[in-house]
């Protein structure tokens, strides 16, 4: 069977995804930081009838990563990378000339350095895939000048820039950034606390992400639609400079 790693998975659209693909039939490497919501999310999981190996920890530290990536190589190998995992810098998020630099560094050390050493660790099982892939999970915030959103969308467009390199450094493999939009997530609570809009559910956005897997278009940016699009199949992608292609 297919592998997939996925970090910060015990929640949110990490949690969603790796449940969409144990429903598939996938076996699942899975990450988060809280062992206990972690391997009550895997035990789950397992019961669709997959593989499913939690790894608690944390992305940031290398000895953790290179866990993930043996993980993958006892279920035989490495299929489909998500890099899911964040860190917001502040939280509730802050103004530029409020935010604390330390915040920053966790930031970029989360979103930026830690999913490039993850991808460091697994191009080896990655390229000896026949179908191996990269998802990294983006944000509009990478691309609009969003109050209070800088220092977490600095660490997306830095992000963004990284896959975009290794999709042309790797042409052997597919190298996907992914905008899901604002979901209802505790990230985003978090981020936001004060917003009363209805934000989609997470599962609202994983159509979208199957459909990378099924379709394999070129490497790139690709943005998620709302809920009222995520069901229409036979959309194309239509282009944009700014955000990327829709799914």
């Amino acid at each position: 069977m297919p592998v997939a790693m996925i970090t910060g998975a015990s929640k949110g659209l990490g949690r969603a995804l790796a449940a969409a693909l144990a429903h598939r039939g996938w076996d699942l490497v899975l990450d988060a930081r809280t062992a206990g919501v972690l391997e009550g999310t895997a035990k789950e999981l397992a019961g669709y009838g997959a593989r499913v190996v939690a790894v608690p920890g944390d992305v940031t530290d290398a000895g953790h990563r290179g866990e993930l990536v043996a993980a993958a190589g006892e279920l035989g190998g490495l299929d489909l990378l998500v890099s899911n995992a964040s860190a917001l810098g502040a939280e509730p998020l802050l103004r530029l000339d409020a935010l604390p630099l330390d915040g920053l560094r966790q930031a970029l050390e989360t979103n930026v350095v830690a999913a490039l050493g993850l991808v460091q660790g697994a191009l080896p099982l990655l390229r000896a895939s026949a179908a191996g892939a990269v998802v990294v999970v983006s944000s509009d915030a990478a691309a609009e000048p969003y109050e209070t959103w800088g220092g977490y969308g600095a660490s997306k467009a830095a992000l963004d820039q990284l896959a975009a390199v290794l999709g042309v450094e790797e042409p052997g493999l597919r190298v996907w950034a992914v905008d899901p939009g604002d979901m209802q997530t505790g990230l985003y609570a978090a981020a936001v606390p004060d917003d009363d809009d209805p934000r989609p559910l997470p599962e609202s956005v994983v159509p979208a992400f199957l459909r990378l897997l099924e379709r394999r278009p070129a490497s790139g940016r690709y943005v998620a639609p709302w809920p009222a699009e995520s069901e229409a199949d036979d959309q194309e992608p239509a282009g944009s400079a700014l955000s990327g292609r829709g799914l």
